[in-house]
């Protein structure tokens, strides 16, 4: 449990991070930077076997390595508009939705509606959110459901970690052309350069490694349930290193969203990303 609640940490405070240099680097080519790193180490772990592949099995590592490219461009955009916790709660719908949609239990219905008025909630408070960062935040989640459904389909036609190499590599590729068109001198600071890997080992490389031995005792709704807090631990990290304290409202509206979920998994375990988002 403690291994996956510090990936969970993980995860939001690389997110954190990442947003304190968005005034010296986009949101885009940090995003680059970050999926790079990751690229060089699960390459380097996995060593996937490329050679003999079918159609098929590139289609799908293809889908999976776009899927992820719009996950986490999204995501650092929706970072740059709006506090980092709401944009995670409102990403969180899209694993969420997908967790509903699986079950065929009509109580289920309650927790759409507890995850629709949390989201309700967030536009009471005025002042912090905005339409394009919501839109960003939601174009993540249906990402994140895309994501997880391609995951599937990959694990099942590419073994171990050799899938997930190359479809980083693909988001890598994806992103490259905007990445360098926006990032500038960015790209020759060594400073940036090294914050941007440790970005990528603090959100990707670690969680996930901390994740993959976590669920070698976990049951899977115990791991669904943990990564619940999510949207809690990335309001934290916000108001933390960001100083982004959120509203009464919005901390309910949080809540909500963290129930719902745990509601949803409790007996349909959400598939998450591997701390990749």
């Amino acid at each position: 449990m403690w291994l996956v609640l510090a990936g969970i940490l993980s995860v939001q405070f690389g997110a954190a991070i990442a947003k304190q240099l968005f005034d010296e680097i986009a949101p885009t080519t940090m995003v680059w930077l970050r999926l790079a790193t990751s690229t060089l180490i699960l390459g380097a772990i996995a060593r996937p076997r490329v050679r003999g592949r079918s159609v098929a099995d590139w289609r799908v590592a293809v889908l999976l390595g776009l899927s992820l490219a719009t996950m986490n461009w999204a995501i650092y955009q929706s970072f740059a508009r709006i506090p980092l916790g709401l944009a995670v709660t409102i990403e969180f719908l899209g694993p969420l939705t997908l967790a509903v949609v699986g079950s065929r239990r009509p109580r289920d219905l309650v927790w759409v509606a507890l995850a629709a008025a949390g989201v309700a909630l967030l536009g009471i408070e005025p002042g912090n959110i905005t339409a394009a960062g919501v839109g960003f935040a939601l174009l993540a989640a249906a990402a994140w459901a895309g994501y997880i459904l391609a995951t599937v389909h990959t694990g099942a036609r590419w073994p171990g970690l050799d899938g997930l190499a190359v479809a980083s590599a693909v988001a890598t590729l994806l992103l490259t052309p905007y990445a360098v068109a926006r990032g500038g001198s960015a790209l020759t600071d060594p400073r940036l350069i090294a914050l941007g890997a440790a970005v990528g080992l603090l959100s990707s490389v670690i969680p996930y490694s901390l994740e993959m031995v976590a669920l070698r005792t976990l049951k899977p709704a115990v791991f669904g349930i943990l990564m619940s807090l999510e949207p809690a631990a990335a309001a934290l990290a916000g108001a933390l290193l960001l100083h982004e304290l959120l509203a009464p409202l919005q901390l309910v509206a949080i809540a909500c969203v963290i129930a719902a979920s745990i509601g949803a998994t409790r007996r349909t375990p959400m598939i998450t990303e591997p701390a990749l988002e």
